[in-house]
């Protein structure tokens, strides 16, 4: 049985408008995407079905503030790959703007210029349960609460404790991660049914990840 639940109240984006324009409940599922695989199309589509959203953004980042560096590809192979992993799903769409504006991508700036050019859009932002931990040293968190409701994805080992208004999906647990799969691909072994078919084609054909043919 799917199941959703509260943790606090949600706060709800406020706007001069926000009486006389209907609004579009729209997902966005951010991340780096290198590559993207099964584990985030299953999120997208659980959180897209159990919040009963019109559509789910993929949205690539292009100099993520708050992880690790990781070996990278261009922008222009990681925004191909997410288009073929979406292209079969009519609500899934790629959101570019970030890869476009170039630089530090901060959520705050990329909400706020969203609502800006699509002020009918109420806006669930997807995150993982290891992320919500970070909450607290995003960029403007304050300010980004009141303009999204924040989605977390349980994961196994994560408390879902926040100061945060957040709305918890369960989800199948896939234990995929974008790293494992570039050690895959460098290793030689076999990315079947961890990626699309399509996106190990272009890993294969692009010759990504130090793919050993």
């Amino acid at each position: 049985m799917n199941l959703v639940t509260f943790q606090k109240p949600i706060v709800k984006p406020i706007f001069e408008t926000e009486s006389v324009i209907p609004k579009q409940r729209i997902g966005i599922l951010g991340g780096t995407f290198n590559p993207p695989h099964i584990g985030h199309l299953i999120v997208a589509e659980q959180v897209y079905q159990q919040l009963g959203l019109k559509k789910v953004l993929f949205m690539p980042d292009a100099n993520p503030p708050h992880i690790d560096h990781k070996e990278a590809i261009a922008a222009a192979d990681r925004k191909k790959m997410v288009a073929l992993s979406i292209a079969d799903n009519p609500h899934f769409q790629l959101e570019d703007c970030e890869l476009r504006r170039g630089g530090i991508s901060y959520t705050f700036e990329t909400i706020k210029a969203l609502l800006e050019k699509h002020p009918d859009y109420e806006i669930y932002f997807i995150i993982g349960g290891d992320m919500v931990a970070y909450l607290p040293k995003w960029h403007k968190i304050t300010e980004l609460v009141k303009l999204v409701h924040f989605v977390g994805v349980r994961r196994a080992g994560y408390p879902t404790s926040s100061p945060y208004p957040i709305l918890w999906v369960d989800v199948p647990l896939i234990q995929i991660s974008s790293t494992q799969i570039r050690e895959r691909v460098r290793a030689g072994n076999s990315i079947r049914y961890l990626v699309p078919d399509a996106v190990s084609e272009y890993i294969h054909k692009e010759g990504l990840y130090g793919e050993r043919n």
